[in-house]
């Protein structure tokens, strides 16, 4: 806790909001997406797959991976907890239909579904996009799959599996993803091992966002890595997230902005 609170206070020394940004694709993208304060009706629906979930009291297993698809935490807890602690916040729901809507990526990959609090946000931001959701806990992922046909978001789907696994048996090289969320593994390892495995699939336009980026110094590590890449050009860092982005018409520049 102590380090992320130290984090913060750097980031907000150095943060900036869209008056300091020159470069027209990033300024776009903050005035009329990340500041876009008008009430959205998709944002009651994402209320009510929350609350939804915050009121189900039901147990059930939850089992975490560690390398090689081995099992290293499982325990039994509340549906309705798991919403409150583990998911994505309210805000940041509403972000994220934000960006996906902006953009209107056709194909998403998310990575780390859970109970699928971000995934209804990627489904909404743009229902006609193919969304491949991963997640290792069969029973979070059972529970997203019913919550997703609940309201009836059928634009996703759902695969139980190992992450890195998945990206060495399945080849990614032909498939590009317009979008990809990393959700799934905060550890500079795991974080610079998805990057990697996944970076034969963009595309000029693919928009990457990276969770918890200040979470640790591990992964504050994993994200100087990534902002140094060559193929990396633009990067938006929002203290929580890190947005990253391929557009090779793009000068090489790093934007810290308050949200």
């Amino acid at each position: 806790m102590l380090f992320q609170i130290k984090s913060y206070l750097k980031f907000l020394w150095h943060s900036k909001n869209e008056h300091a940004v020159h470069s027209p694709f990033v300024f776009t993208l903050i005035t009329k997406c990340f500041y876009d304060r008008k009430s959205k009706p998709e944002y009651q629906i994402l209320k009510d797959y929350r609350n939804s979930l915050l009121k189900n009291k039901n147990t059930i297993e939850v089992t975490d991976f560690g390398a090689g698809s081995r099992v290293f935490k499982s325990n039994t807890r509340q549906i309705s907890q798991i919403a409150k602690t583990a998911g994505i916040s309210p805000k940041r729901a509403e972000l994220l239909f934000r960006i996906t809507n902006y953009f209107q990526p056709d194909t998403i990959l998310e990575i780390g579904t859970s109970l699928g609090l971000a995934t209804s946000s990627l489904a909404l931001g743009n229902p006609k996009a193919f969304i491949t959701t991963l997640e290792g806990c069969p029973e979070t992922a059972k529970i997203a799959q019913l919550q997703l046909q609940k309201f009836n978001i059928n634009n996703v789907k759902s695969v139980v599996t190992e992450f890195s696994t998945y990206f060495k048996t399945q080849n990614p090289q032909p498939t590009t993803y317009n979008l990809i969320y990393f959700d799934g593994n905060h550890s500079k390892t795991a974080t610079l091992a998805y990057f990697e495995l996944l970076l034969p699939t963009i595309t000029n336009d693919s928009v990457w966002i990276f969770d918890d980026i200040h979470w640790s110094q591990g992964m504050e590590e994993a994200w100087e890595e990534i902002k140094n890449h060559p193929k990396v050009t633009v990067t938006i860092d929002t203290f929580q997230w890190g947005l990253v982005f391929f557009r090779r018409e793009q000068p090489k520049e790093h934007f810290v902005i308050r949200l």
